[in-house]
């Protein structure tokens, strides 16, 4: 095997969600092999009852027959518009048709005039992630983005791939990041020699902090970022995966203040995770080193295509066809689509949130959790002194009680580490979104797998 020499290249730290993963299966064959059964409580992964694509498969044929049926095609040799488009290469804005249902009624749903024309198509909302830094770290001078403590283990993946990158965090408190210490950070990012281009953050369900931005904390965090001149890259894979009332759901920065807002939508949630459809939307105005003022679009639209030329068109319009009801008409919002997810996810969430009050409820001195108003996921915290949620802590938890849960230390920023070595170490994430079965099994599956975390927690502290 050949050897390259290679200075440059550092190895970068291993998340613990790939930890976890690459433990996982000896670890489980140690759990069975002690009689105990698996209780999935780790991964956050959209529920198999919800991403069944047999529907959605019929579905898409049929919108795919109704254009076809409008083409009005008289020759039988002739390909449809929409097939052919679906197999052909199409530039990195991809269908213009998508964009444009998209655009109508997404910005129905959220009070925004979204333009077409400034939506850019990604993988993901993780695409988005990779085009924001590229986009920044292509000049090779000092960047540092500014995020939250703790933050979207896949954003710090991300990020740690740029030698001159740094990565300064926010403390949070239960409504979001602290403001002080958002202009804080900021400045402090900024007398270190970097440039500053925007706050990373996902308002809604954070993950993995479990629980939602308020009103208030978002208005003020808007306030910050047009006081010092930085973008906010808002995440928004849950934005639909919402469990409060509609009067209570706070509005996203893209509806706050749009021109400020760089918005990642992804149809991993509300549609399948597998066709990875995403788009990057932006209304901003940007300073570039000659002084002028361009278009965001532009430059992130520049940048995505030295990264993806073309754009996967059958993909783009197979989500066309989810903007769609059964009728074929264009769909007044997305919420309908979103219900049917919700009505899983919803009693999901509950089964977590009534198991750990009725297992841990009468120790409030020993154990707290977060109760999200949107997403995937509770935060646990242990109030009890000693115990470490480490590797060898969670690793235990499967060996030992057969539960799947994952720590939070790694979801802190070097920088946070650094300013409290304990941070996260006391905390892990639970997942309400995934198990392995569907009906009235998922139900007793989730049941039990709360029940057993809930006699593992009170081991550990001793109550």
């Amino acid at each position: 095997m050949a050897s390259i020499d290679a200075p440059r290249i550092r190895r970068q730290p291993v998340s613990v969600t790939r930890k976890m993963a690459a433990s996982l299966p000896g670890l489980r064959d140690l759990a069975r092999s002690k009689g105990l059964k698996i209780h999935h409580l780790g991964a956050g992964y959209p529920h198999p009852e919800v991403t069944d694509p047999r529907g959605f498969l019929a579905h898409q044929a049929a919108y795919f027959a109704h254009l076809e049926a409008a083409e009005g095609l008289n020759d039988p040799d002739q390909v449809p518009e929409h097939l052919r488009e679906s197999f052909s290469y199409t530039d990195t804005l991809g269908p213009v048709t998508t964009r444009e249902v998209f655009a109508r009624v997404y910005g129905r749903d959220w009070g925004v005039d979204i333009d077409p024309g400034r939506l850019i198509p990604t993988v993901g909302a993780t695409g988005g992630i990779s085009l924001m830094c590229s986009l920044f770290e292509r000049p090779g001078t000092p960047v540092a983005y500014i995020t939250d403590a703790p933050t979207y283990a896949g954003f710090l993946a991300r990020a740690g791939l740029c030698q001159h990158a740094r990565i300064f965090s926010v403390e949070m408190d239960g409504e979001g990041p602290i403001p002080d210490r958002l202009r804080a950070q900021i400045r402090a990012a900024r007398e270190a020699g970097c440039d500053v281009p925007f706050y990373y953050t996902v308002p809604d369900g954070h993950n993995p902090a479990g629980f939602s931005f308020s009103q208030a904390r978002r208005e003020a965090v808007v306030a910050v970022a047009r006081e010092e001149g930085v973008l906010i890259v808002e995440d928004a894979p849950y934005l639909y995966i919402n469990y409060a009332d509609a009067a209570d759901r706070p509005r996203p920065f893209l509806s706050i203040a749009p021109e400020q807002t760089v918005h990642l939508f992804t149809g991993s949630k509300i549609g399948f995770p597998g066709p990875r459809v995403g788009f990057l939307y932006s209304d901003a105005t940007v300073t570039i080193a000659d002084g002028s003022e361009v278009s965001f679009k532009e430059l992130a639209l520049t940048e995505a295509s030295g990264d993806i030329l073309f754009q996967n068109p059958g993909a783009l319009r197979g989500f066309e066809a989810l903007l769609h009801d059964e009728s074929f008409r264009e769909r007044d919002s997305l919420w309908p689509v979103a219900e049917t997810k919700l009505g899983v996810y919803r009693e999901n969430r509950r089964i977590l949130l009534d198991g750990l009050q009725a297992g841990l409820g009468d120790r409030p001195d020993a154990f707290h959790w977060t109760e999200p108003d949107a997403g995937f996921f509770s935060v646990f915290t242990f109030r009890t002194p000693g115990i470490r949620t480490d590797d060898e802590f969670c690793n235990g938890l499967v060996a030992d009680h057969g539960v799947v849960a994952i720590p939070m230390y790694d979801f802190y920023p070097r920088d946070a580490r650094a300013r409290d070595p304990n941070a996260g170490l006391d905390q892990l994430r639970l997942s309400f979104c995934f198990t392995e079965s569907t009906g009235e099994q998922r139900r007793r599956d989730l049941t039990e797998a709360v029940a057993a975390f809930c006699r593992a927690a009170r081991a550990a502290a001793g109550v």
